[in-house]
């Protein structure tokens, strides 16, 4: 996965100096700075401190501060689309959005204090980040809509549903985005799971009261 990004960010010409240190360790540490901090929070100083890498040598490995993002994201994208995939893979709509609630709730609370949802985090200050990355957060969700269909379109789930798998999505996600919101705001665990919990019950027909 990591070559083919590297790739796609046209970073070839600094693969030698990324094979230098684990890069593994190096994203995981970017991933927890960004996602800590923010964007415009977050220094290349603050990157290198973290990764235990000297600063000049991530510039001359990676071509800089954008590209670090957009590597770690991958990271962060690539492990909720599969938790994500794994909790709607139930045997009910109501256990399906049961489960995914329960990984987004954990993603947008984990840490201490709570690092929130780092694509809504982003997104929020996507005026300084820059193009390429507003393209990256609409490409994850894009790819967590696909997810939700998917998931939502079986027989077995969409038979309980209140509307249409496409439909659903579409609210699944402008939901989510909300509720990382509220997650800022209130710093409260409690009340995104009785907000999630609602609105399993609006779009679930069989949902326990």
């Amino acid at each position: 996965m990591f070559d083919d990004v590297v790739k796609q960010l046209n970073l070839g010409g600094f693969v030698a100096g990324v094979r230098q240190f684990d890069e593994q360790k190096v994203l995981e540490a970017v991933l927890d700075v960004f996602w800590s901090r923010g964007w415009q929070a977050t220094s290349m100083a603050d990157l290198a401190e973290a990764a235990d890498v000297q600063r000049g040598s991530l510039y001359h490995a990676y071509g800089g501060k954008e590209a670090l993002f957009l590597l770690a994201f991958e990271l962060y994208a690539g492990r909720f689309l599969s938790e994500a995939k794994a909790a709607l893979s139930a045997a009910t709509a109501e256990q399906a959005l049961r489960g995914f609630f329960k990984v987004a709730v954990a993603n947008m609370t984990k840490g201490q204090p709570a690092r929130g949802c780092l694509t809504t985090k982003t997104a929020a200050e996507v005026g300084a980040a820059g193009p390429r990355i507003q393209q990256r957060l609409r490409h994850l969700l894009d790819d967590l809509r696909d997810v939700f269909v998917t998931a939502l379109a079986q027989p077995y789930i969409a038979k309980d549903l209140a509307l249409p798998p496409e439909d659903a999505a579409d609210i699944l996600i402008t939901f989510t985005r909300g509720l990382a919101v509220l997650e800022r705001v209130y710093e409260n665990a409690a009340l995104l799971r009785r907000n999630a919990d609602s609105l399993v019950r609006a779009l679930v027909l069989t949902a326990r009261p």
